[in-house]
C-alpha cells in the first residue's frame, strides 16, 4: 500500500486553510501596533477549530508560501471581506458600485479553487468565498443589491447600505431563507427555511458551470450554492455562519458537516 502524503494532517484532525480575509489584515496581524486587535479573520479560525479541525492561515502576499502549503492542506474555507471582487473578472462593466478589490485575495482563492476542485478537497465558501467561488466557475455578481435591483418584489434588507433611511441598526441583517429539499443545507437545517445574518451589498447575477441553488431570501437573492460537478462538499453561503451565535444549531452542523466531509476524505486518501 503506498502511503498517503506525510504532509497531511491525520485523518482525525484536517487541516483547514483559510486565506486571510484581506491583505491589509494580513499586514496589521504581521507587524502589529500598539492598539491593533485580532481581525474578523480570527472568526474563522475559531468556527474551525470548535468544529474539530485544526485551522491554517494561507498567506495572501507571500506566493511562494502559498503555492508550498496549499497542497498540504486538506479543506479550505473561503471567508468573506471588506473588497469586492474586481468586475473584470466575471466581464461585468465597471460601474463604480463596487469597492476596491484586493489583487491578492482573488489571486489566493483562484488558486486554492483550482487545487481544492481538481483534487477533491471540500471547501466552505462565505460572503466574499461565495461569490469568488461563483465567478471563478464562470458566473457573473450583482455590483449593488439597492442600486441595481431598487424595486425588487419582497425586498429584505441585506445590508447597511439597503437600510431604510433613519433605520437605527448596526451589526449583521437578520432575514430568513427558503433551502431547496434535499440539498446539504436542507439536512443540515433539518427544515426547508432558516434564519440567517446578512451583511453584504453584491450578490449572485449569473451562476457558474457545475452549480445549483440551494438558498434563496424572500427577494430571491441567492443566499447558498452547492457544486454538483462531481462528490465532493463544496457548499457557498452568502451569510457568516462563523459568527452566528453559539447556540445556533444551523451554523454549528454547518461547520462539522464541513469538517466530517475534510474527514472522510482524507481517511479515504490514507488507506489509498
Amino acid at each position: 500500500m503506498t502511503p498517503a502524503n506525510p504532509q497531511l494532517s491525520s485523518a482525525n484532525r484536517p487541516r483547514v486553510g483559510i486565506p486571510w480575509r484581506t491583505t491589509k489584515e494580513e499586514a496589521e496581524a504581521n507587524a502589529p501596533g500598539p492598539n491593533w486587535k485580532p481581525g474578523r479573520t480570527e472568526d474563522y479560525r475559531e468556527a474551525v477549530k470548535r468544529a474539530g479541525a485544526e485551522a491554517v492561515l494561507v498567506p495572501l502576499k507571500d506566493c511562494k508560501e502559498r503555492d508550498r502549503l496549499i497542497p498540504t492542506l486538506d479543506a479550505f474555507v473561503l471567508p468573506g471581506s471588506s473588497a469586492d471582487i474586481n468586475p473584470v473578472g466575471y466581464h461585468g462593466e465597471e460601474t463604480g458600485k463596487s469597492l476596491e478589490p484586493d489583487e491578492d485575495r482573488e489571486l489566493t482563492d483562484r488558486a486554492i479553487l483550482g487545487f481544492a476542485l481538481a483534487k477533491g478537497k471540500p471547501v466552505l465558501a462565505i460572503c466574499y468565498g461565495l461569490q469568488m467561488l461563483n465567478v471563478y466557475l464562470g458566473g457573473s455578481l450583482i455590483q449593488d443589491i439597492p442600486k441595481d435591483l431598487p424595486k425588487r418584489p419582497h425586498a429584505v434588507a441585506h445590508g447597511t447600505t439597503d437600510i431604510v433611511a433613519g433605520t437605527k441598526k448596526k451589526g449583521d441583517q437578520i432575514h430568513g431563507v427558503a433551502l431547496t429539499d434535499g440539498s446539504i443545507l436542507a439536512k443540515l437545517a433539518g427544515a426547508l427555511e432558516a434564519s440567517i445574518n446578512s451583511r453584504h451589498h453584491q450578490a449572485i447575477d449569473q451562476l457558474g458551470t457545475k452549480l445549483r441553488v440551494i438558498a434563496r431570501a424572500p427577494d430571491e437573492i441567492i443566499e447558498g450554492i452547492e457544486w454538483i460537478g462531481d462528490s465532493n462538499w463544496v457548499v457557498g453561503v452568502q451569510w457568516h455562519p462563523e459568527r452566528m451565535p453559539n447556540e445556533d444549531v444551523f451554523s454549528k452542523r454547518l461547520f462539522e458537516d464541513f469538517v466530517a466531509a475534510a474527514r472522510a476524505r482524507e481517511a479515504v486518501a490514507h488507506k489509498a
